[in-house]
């Protein structure tokens, strides 16, 4: 995964451990291929600041990530149960 972050420390490291941990879960139905992921962290540090850090997977353009940004922060202010796009029936 590619990483970025206001960190000092660029030694990035994978971090699917980290998040099964923390219980991240998705919906992928059988026959679907997830394509890219970009990952929000809070990280507290050794001294208890808290700050943001930025993962994405390889391959995804600034227009790709801007646009799930944007659609994750239309998901997560929408009023419906369910954190999902609707179909494009």
């Amino acid at each position: 995964m590619s990483h970025s972050d206001d960190s000092t420390d660029s030694r990035a490291k994978p971090i699917g451990h980290i998040l099964d941990s923390l219980g991240v879960e998705a919906t992928v139905e059988d026959g679907e291929l997830v394509d890219g992921a970009i990952v929000l962290l809070k990280v507290i540090d050794t001294d208890g600041d808290t700050r943001l850090s930025m993962a994405c997977s390889d391959g995804l353009g600034w227009i790709e990530r801007t646009g799930m940004l944007r659609t994750a922060e239309l998901m997560e202010s929408s009023p419906a149960s369910h954190h999902q796009l609707p179909d494009d029936d």
